[in-house]
């Protein structure tokens, strides 16, 4: 579900977990080491479910957690107000995807999609 990276191997576009939130990292900006410490690095982040912006601020040494994100594919199967069901094309079991009215308008059924599943959750991948 998650692994611990060191803060230096971060990159912009990657995932990070903020507060118990996955993110996606927006921007990272480091520091050189001062005369009494170490090199700090700001990751600023956007969180995948919320949108909500989150920051962390830590010694380019410190570890943080990263979300193992899987993207998979499914086919739309019904579409209903606050949620999609979708049958997994690689194991035909079929989820339920929260969506948005956005997405909903998008979506149709027997369409095939992607979607995301971070740490237990999916979001619907609408690129």
């Amino acid at each position: 579900m998650k692994e611990q990276v060191e803060t230096r191997e971060l990159k912009e576009g990657r995932y990070v977990i903020i507060d118990g939130e996955p993110c996606i990292i927006k921007s990272i900006a480091k520091s050189k080491p001062g005369k009494h410490g170490a090199a700090k690095a700001r990751v600023d982040a956007v969180g995948i479910f919320d949108g909500q912006k989150r920051s962390i601020v830590q010694p380019v040494t410190a570890k943080i957690y990263v979300p193992i994100v899987e993207r998979k594919s499914g086919q739309v199967l019904t579409i209903g107000d606050t949620s999609a069901q979708l049958m997994d094309n690689s194991d035909y079991s079929t989820i339920d995807v929260p969506i948005t009215e956005e997405d909903r308008s998008k979506l149709e059924e027997g369409k095939e999609v992607s979607y995301l599943l971070v740490m237990g959750r999916t979001k619907m991948d609408m690129r």
